[in-house]
Order: structure tokens, then sequence, then C-alpha cells
């Protein structure tokens, strides 16, 4: 008798894999059909039309426009307006593809950054062939996990599975569009758990599939068999370009964590602790005079941070925190992040050979964002001006703002005048410090007339940039 699965999913996940396991080949595959069928209407093909990647972010190939000798501002003082004559055609847009699938019945689609990294315009192809053209909500490369939303209600969703209750060996079912072809679904069993130092994201958790992923994969789910996600598959270990074996998928907790906050502020905001840090190997086990190699070693506090103002020191070895051991750097800074700013931790420590218990208030690292409304429509992105971002472009220790990261050829932006690295330090006269607050003073913008007070080394002027 082949195993049931309730529509939404609340079986227990572990005894429907251990009764499929005892399954005859006819009823497991019994299973993965109605996976399938219950899945499949869910999943989209994802497709990207972006400019040229041979030009520079902000229209002009190798960093300036090569006809532009005097520059915008000579034209602007002299014949008060700016100069356009003689710039390059419009390249020919870029077209790219992947997968992804709706989280909501009203449209919010969960996909890869990756997938829609630089796009002008975002379309997806619904199981029934409709075709419907989508908006971005917000992208955050960290973890290559992106939203995206399309008007309309009623839509087939996927609810999500708990990735750290999945066990190694169970069945996992991968949904996308490898090489074009929507609705491509391929089986095999969780290989691996917890992959990290992979290189691919800068927070890594990945589980391992050997599953089928193809090019074209990416952005689409990795369920269990109670047709729940446990997974975003994103990466594949090939030479060839084609599938090897080895697949990784964004575990579906730390995936939804990031969506929840895309679609509640289009932006993410991770705990913040202010410290770098270095594996503890033998060498330095030895010079530290410690029993074994284990923990992480402090090496620079970053001033004023909330490690410095809990009294972190350089040279102190982290060992525990919340009573868990730091078994790697990976995985410890993957717990901060996923932490919300003003949690407190307890880290327990090794100083000098003194064990000592530090509670520290984490504060917010806020990330490069890209949003839906009127941000996507000005063409640019920006970021948050670290100390280190600030001492690069010339910015004072008390410039607040945040730095425009990216700006697309041809966007109103770009044609205002906006560069990256210029600071955004106002909205319509609201100051913005942070990502979160230039978010609020745009979402206040209700005439479309957007008015920017940008700095750029030493000078500061007004851009008004109108969006349609």
């Amino acid at each position: 008798m082949a195993p049931s699965f309730a529509s939404s999913g609340s079986q227990d996940k572990s005894s429907c894999a251990e009764n499929c396991n005892s399954c005859s080949p006819e009823q497991t595959s019994k299973a993965f059909t109605a996976v399938a069928k219950r899945s499949i209407p869910a999943v989209v093909f994802v497709k990207v039309q972006s400019s040229s990647p041979d030009q520079e972010e902000y229209g002009y190939p190798y960093g300036q426009n090569p006809y532009d000798a005097f520059g915008d501002d000579f034209f602007h003082r002299f014949f008060g307006m700016p100069y356009r004559g003689g710039q390059p055609q419009k390249p020919a847009p870029q077209l790219s593809q992947g997968s992804g699938f709706l989280v909501t019945a009203d449209g919010y689609i969960m996909t890869n950054a990756h997938v829609v990294k630089g796009a002008d315009k975002i379309t997806i192809v619904l199981h029934d062939g409709r075709e419907i053209d989508a908006i971005m909500i917000g992208a955050d490369p960290h973890t290559d996990i992106a939203i995206i939303k399309v008007e309309g209600k009623d839509f087939p969703y996927l609810a999500f599975g708990d990735s750290e209750a999945i066990d190694i060996g169970e069945w996992v079912i991968a949904i996308g569009s490898p090489f074009q072809l929507e609705a491509s679904l391929t089986v095999g069993v969780v290989s691996a758990k917890g992959r990290q130092n992979l290189r691919i994201t800068d927070l890594e958790d990945f589980i391992q599939t050997d599953a089928a992923i193809n090019p074209g994969n990416s952005g689409g789910p990795l369920l269990d068999l109670s047709s729940q996600v446990i997974g975003i598959n994103t990466a594949i270990v090939s030479r060839s370009g084609g599938y090897m074996g080895i697949g990784f998928a964004v575990p579906s907790n730390m995936a939804k964590h990031i969506m929840d906050q895309l679609i509640d502020k289009g932006t993410v905001t991770r705990g913040f602790l202010g410290v770098s840090l270095q594996p503890v190997d033998k060498d330095i086990a030895a010079a530290f005079n410690l029993p074994k190699p284990e923990g992480a070693l402090v090496s620079e506090v970053v001033k004023d941070s909330p490690a410095d103002k809990a009294g972190l020191q350089q040279g102190d070895i982290i060992t525990d925190y919340n009573k868990n051991p730091v078994k790697s750097l990976q995985s410890f800074r993957n717990e901060i992040s996923l932490m919300k700013p003003g949690a407190s931790i307890l880290l327990k420590i090794n100083r000098k050979g003194q064990i000592m218990s530090i509670p520290v208030t984490l504060g917010s690292a806020s990330d490069t964002i890209a949003t839906a409304g009127i941000v996507q429509q000005l063409g640019m992105e920006v970021d948050i001006l670290t100390p280190d971002l600030a001492k690069q472009l010339g910015y004072g220790p008390r410039d607040e703002g945040v730095v425009i990261t990216k700006v697309k050829p041809g966007s109103p932006a770009a044609m205002a005048g906006l560069r990256p690295g210029f600071l955004i330090q106002a909205v319509n006269h609201h100051k913005v410090a942070n990502v979160m607050e230039f978010n609020d003073a745009l979402n206040e913008v209700e005439n479309k007339r957007v008015l920017l007070l940008v700095r750029q080394g030493n000078m500061t002027r007004f851009y008004s940039i109108k969006v349609e």
C-alpha cells in the first residue's frame, strides 16, 4: 500500500520516509508521483532580461563616457542642461533564466538572488503556460535568496518544512527548469548536511543531494515526501557544466528566515557582533597553551561594536555561545547572522588561560538590497556605509547615509547623473542613516518626484528625479 500524504503537509515526515523505504518500487514511484502532482503547479520558470554585462554599472564602458570630455557639470553650468550628445548606442539586452516557486497565494515567489541579479525585466511562466511580469521585492546575495512578486490571487503555493529535521539518506525531490525544460522532476537522497566553506555564498550551510540538478534548476525547490520545501536548489559541482551527482541547496530554515524579512521590510537585518575571527589550529593551540585546538580566536575587535562594548579583547578565544560549542567559524558566523539585532548571547571565552563568561547584546548589520516600488524604478541599489567603505571612498567617520553600489544603464538614476560611490544623505528632506531608513523614506513618496541630497567627495548637491 502506497503511503498517503496530506496536502497540508501535516503528516509526520519521518514516518513518511520510513514507510516509503519499506514500500515496493511501484509504491515508492506512486509516492513520488503524488508529490509531483501537488508541487509542480507551484513551480515557475523565471525569465530575466538585463543590460549587457560588458558595460559598467552606470552605463559606459571602461568607467566613463568617452564622448563626455568636459563632464555633465560643465554643461549644466554653461548650457543649463545635461550633455546627451555622442552617447554610445544602447546594447542588446542579455537573456537568462532559472526557476522559482510560489510561497504565498497572493503571488510571492522565491528564487535565487543570482538568477535575478541585474534584472531590468523579470517574467515568470506558470505551469498552465501564463506569462506574468514580476517585480523585485528584495534580494540577499549573502545567502543567494531573492523574493519576487506577481499580481494575482489564489495561486498554488508550497509550504516550508523543517530542514533541521531531515536526515542523511532520506528521499528528496528537485523540481525546476533545467535547459529551459519546464517542470522537470528528479529524485535522489540527502547526501550530507551543513556543507560549508564551498565559496558559493558568504553564509553557507548547504544540504548536499544527488538529485540531478542542472543549469536552470537554480531557485527551484528541494522537497521531502510530504511535498514540503526543505531546500532551495542553488549550485552544482561540475566539470562539464552538467549533472555530476553533487548538488547544493540552501536549507529551508535559513531561506524562510530571509524570506520573512524581505517580504516585511525589503531588506535583511542580521545580528552583528563586531569581531574578526580565525580558526584555532594546532599551532595556535600550542602558542596559547591550549590542550586541544578548539574555538575561534578573536584577531580584531571593531571599535564601538557590541563586542567592544561587552569587553571582548584581541586574543580571546571563544569556545561556546549560549552553551553551544564553537565547531567552526562558518557555523558560528551563520548562527550570529541569523539572530535578531538586540538579542542577548552568552559567550564563553578563554583569556590567557582564564575561563570567563561574557554577555553580549548584538547590534545590527543591513545588507545590500534591491526593493520593489520607487527604488527599483530609480534603477539603483544601495548599501550601508561601513567604516572600511567610508575610508575607501573618502568619507569621514561622522558622515551618515547609504552608498550607491549599482546604477542600471539608462535608468532615471543614471540619466540624473548618479554613480556608484555617491553617498545619499537625505530623501525628500528626511535624513537617512541606514538602508531601512532609506526604504522608509522612499515608501513615503507620493508624487513620484524624489529629491535626494547626495554627497560626492567634498561636494554636496541635490538631485531631483521623476519616475513614471
